[in-house]
């Protein structure tokens, strides 16, 4: 048989936005508030890159990208599914809802064969030792119907005690089978319950064991603070104390961490440092929120979209810079992580000068605008009004304001942000407006008072500009920690002077 059949062409799908707006896609599609996303939609729900649809096997799918809130379609909540039809795409439980529309693509006819090559039909079967359907409807009524009353011969009374006999055995058969089936599944179902019960249990305890752990930290830095004031023996018998105290508490969570298996062996070493890293600036990585793997990888696809992290790193080992700006945190018992803070407010350049602001003109490498400047004994120079370097300005002198700096990060650190380093890169970002005031409205202790309660509580009032900071230096410090993983050709900065990434 000859038959040709014309390509079928790809279906279409067609969005429509809750304004009204058209779209067609023939080709994957990325939706999110991100501004590579083919299909970009600006809502505090929407993920930067929320969701997946694409063509896949002659048919469209809608995959969900591990978003903060979810995505719904036609009212279920989904992780991967086929769109048929018509229907709807929700982002977010209460977020934007689009429609769509599947237009599958029309069929060519087959090529019919030339009239000589129409093939001849075979001839009819003859069926042999058929029974017509009417008698054998007629036996089963006679020997296996529900009314068998009336007169029967003895080989139809025996073929009927044979039946009953069979259907009693296959009865008392299934009904044993059916209940084993149901024994074993309440006996699974408890098993997966309990062992489900027990995962929670253990998230619960890890997560109260590291936000304690947290509280003793901030604490231990304030001893340190009113010892180094006072010198007395009783303040470094309490700081003694209080390490002992934190060390078992690390060991205790590194325990319930190994028992989750929270660095699973399918997770790739990536991931597995974000989550590191994560917990080095304060964050406990068995309650991550969901998207947060995706987002920071966002962010450290934009790092490698250019070499400035290469130059700036490169400047700061020609002039000695990354030594002394390590010991100044570390002095202040803060992560030497937020090293990076610097490289994204000036990429380490002591002579750096920001835009006029109300607040007035930020300076020097840490970007001090007047008022914080001076709180924290730098001398504002003569020029300070104008957008120029100052020489007589301590914020352009790097020893004096990275002194200062790592002193305003400790204050932070341990007061408005209850030791979470993402709380204080906002902070530090936005503090001198709104920020701070935002966050002394929230719990005052660390398991409640971190940058995912900020973003969730006042996601509307919190900038894009100072969420993208925030993990624009988280995720220059992940790459830090392995830089050659993610392609950059220089090792980690804070090696070289010992700080490497513990915890």
């Amino acid at each position: 048989m000859n038959t040709s059949m014309v390509a079928m062409p790809p279906a279409v799908l067609r969005i429509t936005l809750a304004d009204g707006t058209q779209h067609s896609f023939i080709q994957k599609l990325t939706i999110g508030r991100h501004s590579e996303c083919e299909n970009r939609i600006q809502d505090v729900v929407v993920s930067r890159r929320h969701v997946d649809v694409f063509p896949e096997n002659d048919n469209w799918w809608v995959q969900d990208r591990k978003s903060a809130n979810g995505v719904f379609l036609n009212g279920q909540r989904i992780e991967r599914d086929i769109l048929f039809g018509t229907g709807r795409i929700q982002l977010g439980e209460g977020g934007p809802t689009l429609f769509y529309a599947v237009e599958t693509p029309i069929q060519a006819e087959p090529v019919q064969p030339a009239p000589s090559e129409q093939p001849q039909a075979a001839p009819p079967a003859t069926p042999t030792n058929s029974v017509h359907p009417s008698d054998l409807d007629h036996y089963k009524d006679h020997y296996f119907g529900k009314t068998l009353d009336g007169p029967a011969g003895e080989h139809t009374m025996m073929v009927r005690q044979a039946f009953a006999e069979v259907q009693k055995k296959q009865r008392w058969t299934y009904g044993l089978i059916i209940g084993f089936v149901v024994l074993l599944l309440i006996a699974t179902g408890g098993v997966a319950w309990y062992k489900h019960s027990q995962v929670v249990a253990q998230r619960k305890l890890a997560a109260e064991v590291f936000y304690t752990m947290r509280a003793l930290e901030i604490d231990l830095i304030k001893l340190r603070v009113e010892a180094a004031k006072r010198a007395s023996i009783e303040d470094r018998q309490q700081i003694e104390e209080a390490k002992k105290r934190k060390k078992k508490l690390e060991e205790s969570y590194d325990r319930y961490v190994k028992s989750l298996d929270v660095y699973s062996k399918g997770m790739s070493e990536k991931e597995k440092i974000i989550l590191r890293m994560a917990h080095r600036f304060g964050e406990c990585e068995v309650n991550m929120p969901d998207g947060f793997l995706e987002e920071v990888t966002g962010f450290i696809e934009k790092w490698q979209s250019s070499k400035r992290l290469s130059r700036v790193i490169q400047r700061a080992r020609r002039r000695g810079y990354i030594p002394k700006i390590v010991d100044a945190l570390e002095k202040e018992d803060l992560p030497p992580q937020f090293f990076y803070l610097a490289v994204q407010e000036s990429n380490l350049n002591h002579e750096a000068v920001g835009p006029p602001t109300r607040f007035g003109i930020a300076k020097g490498m840490w970007q001090f605008i007047p008022k914080t400047a001076e709180k924290y004994g730098l001398q504002v120079g003569p020029l300070k009004d104008e957008a120029v370097v100052d020489k007589l300005d301590d914020r352009h002198d790097f020893t004096k304001s990275t002194r200062a700096a790592a002193t305003y990060l400790r204050d932070i650190y341990t007061t408005d942000a209850q030791a979470s380093g993402l709380l204080v890169m906002a902070s530090y970002n936005w503090g001198e407006r709104r920020v701070i005031k935002l966050i002394q409205t929230m719990p005052e202790n660390p398991r409640e008072r971190n940058f995912w309660q900020l973003i969730t509580a006042y996601r509307q009032k919190v900038p894009d500009e100072t969420y993208d900071y925030v993990f624009s230096i988280f995720t220059a410090a992940v790459i830090g920690e392995n830089p050659r993983l993610f392609g950059f050709d220089f090792d980690n900065p804070l090696m070289e002077s010992g700080a490497d990434a513990k915890g």
